[in-house]
């Protein structure tokens, strides 16, 4: 009697991906670039789109926040309906709504109407992100390929907030400020077009029961914790602020039991057990979100208010860091593929971007090369943590909850971001306030900006006076809050050597 013996299928991790899988990886960095551009589009328009349109102080802080708001908002919810529906699905009904946006926010005729185009763009960010990293993760079975495949999605994503500045700044000089906007539509067209061509459908096989009262309970934990957070910078530790972040926190408990208890949870508890590391990754990929968005408040900032560069030099100049960016994952990877291990890396890299702070602690009022070589060499950090750390998250993570764990990774990089700005922003602010002079006027003592824009209606000496003076106050409160920053680097990198060990 023969027996015969069936093989049994192939592992995933021996399925490598081919030509139709790279090239589909090129195709999800459109949207993850313009999404992660449009963070910082409008950084240089604001000038010319408070001439043509007018907004109050009110309207135009809205005009910048509610995209982030919508955006941080709204990723847990959109990753567990990918992971629902099919995430390719969502990703193209995502394109549809970002180009539309996109296209109504160029044309704009009202603040009203620039805002709720802004709010529509975050809707459709929420879905392309968590969409573009889940199928990023199916695509790529193989680990190797998988950690490389993640690393290039880490670099666009940075590179993608560096350029969006500095296409601001070009186009502005070139045309009308809703052309930040227009750029996205050819992106979008070609998303629609060749995904689904390239990109496979993927989705949970036995998802459960959509859970919607966790949606209103996710919303209303992030959206007070962001606001709190962001408005703290520029107008300083307030009551309000401070009982938004604890009624975000309120809510915030009464998602996770939510979610602890219902039977179809948006982000299921079982991400957090078995000690792979999901858990660790996402805390430590906040504190490195932390400090790339802190640094970002005083660079964009120096290079203005503190050389004097216009909004294109600035802009030109910003993007200078970003080519060390694409060196920093492919070193990560390889070195993690030649045998180091993976906690030694990310503690590297978080040690890395404590370098970085070290540089903008040492820059004087007229340092630009050490002020650009301190972003270039922080981004570079926070970019091997974060293809390293989303590589472990992703690779924790059952392939049916992709989706979930790339929003929960993403709302931390949100949550981290908001973070930095908020506590190291206000470190330099206060600092700034503390050394400026008594006899400044009152709108010239809370901020760098505000100190510029009197100095210009003052006689020359009296203006040169005063912006000497709060060039070197925001520059020691730079000195300052990089100082903290470094701190808090190195106290994650001995986190992470022991953590991930």
């Amino acid at each position: 009697m023969t027996t015969t013996t069936t093989p049994p299928p192939p592992s995933p991790a021996t399925e490598r991906a081919g030509r139709k899988e790279w090239t589909a990886l090129a195709v999800l960095m459109l949207p993850l670039l313009l999404v992660s551009m449009d963070v910082s589009v409008l950084y240089f328009a604001v000038p010319a789109l408070n001439a043509d349109l007018e907004p109050s102080g009110t309207q135009q802080l809205w005009i910048f926040d509610i995209y982030a708001f919508v955006l941080a908002g709204l990723l847990m919810t959109m990753g567990s309906l990918g992971d629902r529906i099919g995430r390719r699905k969502l990703l193209l009904i995502g394109a549809t709504a970002f180009g539309a946006a996109s296209l109504t926010a160029a044309y704009a005729t009202s603040p009203d109407m620039l805002i709720a185009a802004r709010a529509v763009l975050g809707i459709g960010g929420a879905t392309l992100m968590p969409s573009t990293m889940a199928l990023v993760r199916t695509l790529f079975r193989d680990p190797d390929q998988r950690a490389k495949a993640i690393g290039i999605w880490s670099g666009v994503m940075v590179g993608g907030v560096a350029l969006g500045s500095v296409l601001s700044g070009v186009l502005i000089e070139f045309f009308w400020w809703g052309s930040v906007f227009l750029v996205n539509l050819p992106a979008m067209v070609l998303l629609l077009v060749l995904a689904p061509v390239l990109i496979p459908e993927s989705k949970d096989p036995r998802p459960g029961r959509f859970d919607l009262l966790s949606v209103p309970l996710s919303l209303a934990a992030v959206l007070p914790v962001v606001y709190g957070l962001k408005e703290m910078p520029s107008q300083g530790v307030r009551w309000p602020y401070v009982a938004s972040l604890a009624v975000g926190a309120l809510f915030a408990v009464l998602f996770v039991r939510r979610q602890l208890t219902a039977a179809s949870p948006l982000i299921s508890p079982a991400l957090f057990r078995g000690g792979r590391g999901f858990g660790t990754a996402v805390a430590l990929n906040l504190i490195s979100s932390f400090a790339m968005l802190g640094s970002a408040y005083y660079t964009t900032q120096y290079l203005q208010s503190v050389l004097g560069k216009s909004a294109l030099e600035a802009a030109l100049w910003a993007l200078l860091p970003s080519v060390l960016i694409g060196f920093a994952a492919p070193v990560a990877t390889a070195a993690v593929r030649g045998g180091v291990p993976r906690a030694r890396v990310v503690a590297g890299g978080f040690a890395l971007s404590a370098c970085g702070y070290g540089l903008l602690f040492a820059a004087g009022t007229d340092a630009m090369w050490t002020v650009l070589a301190g972003a270039g060499v922080l981004a570079c950090g926070a970019v091997v943590v974060g293809s390293q750390l989303t590589d472990l998250a992703l690779g924790a993570a059952p392939a049916e909850k992709a989706g979930a764990a790339s929003s929960l990774l993403e709302t931390g990089q949100e949550f981290g971001g908001a973070l930095g700005m908020a506590v190291l922003g206000s470190i330099g602010t206060a600092v700034f306030r503390h050394e400026m002079p008594d006899t400044a006027p009152d709108a010239a003592r809370e901020t760098l900006g505000g100190a510029v824009a009197v100095a210009s209606h003052l006689p020359p000496t009296a203006a040169d006076a005063l912006t000497a003076a709060a060039r070197t106050a925001f520059t020691h409160g730079m000195h300052i809050a990089a100082l903290a920053g470094a701190l808090v680097l190195l106290a994650a990198s001995a986190l992470a050597a022991k953590a991930l060990r």
